[in-house]
């Protein structure tokens, strides 16, 4: 999987899953979910409805489709997308650890880059367990954070990228958001403890390259996203980490330029996508 990240402008991949997923990603849910007439699935952070339009397009007569996101905008939105492909989707707000569904209402449980947000990662595992039925799959994709990479051929851009975990850190944790760092490689060990059975660990390379300097509408892409995240940010410490990090990348900006088609970047970081099946 070779698609559109940049560790230079959001901490997690959550943020950006729009830029990786793909047909082939969309192939592997199918493959994995199996999804058949008549079943019940449900997507845990569905986020805008992307996975719903995908796994809709598989036009699966009678397959029921559940979506909850604890974010009532992205449900919103979600609803708006599904229903302008004539899809029919049950879409609530919900807390992953919550979940308002019985015991085995569902044939399949899957999350995409969502358990890295979580606090307490074994407790929504639980629930996973909880409201698949005997025999279902359970799926979770979720990154190594403590694993991106990037590379380049600028001595400016390693600065540049220790500025941006910097400010990018610091950001989240003013907000009080949750970022675990290693959550992908933990999942075959919590879902045995929940009662699901590991059948499959896939992993997918998740990266970028550049060779030769970047155009300028990637920089001004980034200084955007960063420009914006200093706007957002609720204490002035954080916005001043953000200024010198806009600093950092706009010497790496002109490093890339003088370097020309001599200049290098590559990113990559790693999903882990952990198949399961829920024991009687």
């Amino acid at each position: 999987m070779t698609n559109d990240i940049d560790a230079l402008t959001s901490p997690t991949l959550m943020y950006v899953r729009e830029r990786w997923w793909n047909d082939d990603f969309t192939e592997f849910l199918a493959e994995t979910l199996r999804p058949r007439p008549g079943n019940r699935i449900l997507d845990v952070g569905c986020g805008e409805g992307l996975a719903e339009v995908r796994i809709g397009r598989l036009q699966v007569s009678q397959l029921r489709l559940f979506g909850v996101d604890l974010m009532i905008e992205r449900v919103m939105v979600a609803r708006r997308e599904t229903a302008a492909h004539n899809l029919r989707v049950g879409l609530a707000t919900a807390d992953a650890c919550a979940l308002p569904f019985r015991d085995g209402a569902f044939d399949s449980t899957f999350c995409v880059a969502v358990l890295q947000h979580i606090g307490d990662v074994d407790r929504a595992v639980r629930e996973f367990a909880r409201v698949t039925a005997p025999g279902g799959r359970v799926l979770a994709v979720e990154p190594d954070n403590a694993a991106r990479y990037l590379y380049a051929s600028a001595p400016a851009g390693h600065r540049a990228f220790e500025m941006s975990s910097r400010f990018l850190t610091a950001l989240v944790r003013a907000r009080g958001d949750v970022v675990s760092a290693l959550v992908g490689p933990t999942l075959p060990t919590r879902f045995t403890k929940h009662g699901i059975e590991p059948l499959q660990v896939r992993v997918f390379p998740v990266s970028r390259t550049y060779v030769g300097a970047p155009p300028d509408e990637v920089w001004k892409r980034r200084r955007g996203d960063i420009e914006r995240a200093i706007a957002a940010a609720p204490a002035a410490p954080v916005r001043e980490i953000g200024r010198e990090y806009l600093e950092a990348l706009e010497a790496y900006a002109a490093e890339a330029r003088d370097a020309g088609p001599g200049f290098v970047e590559i990113q990559n970081t790693m999903l882990f996508a952990t198949v399961g099946q829920k024991t009687a």
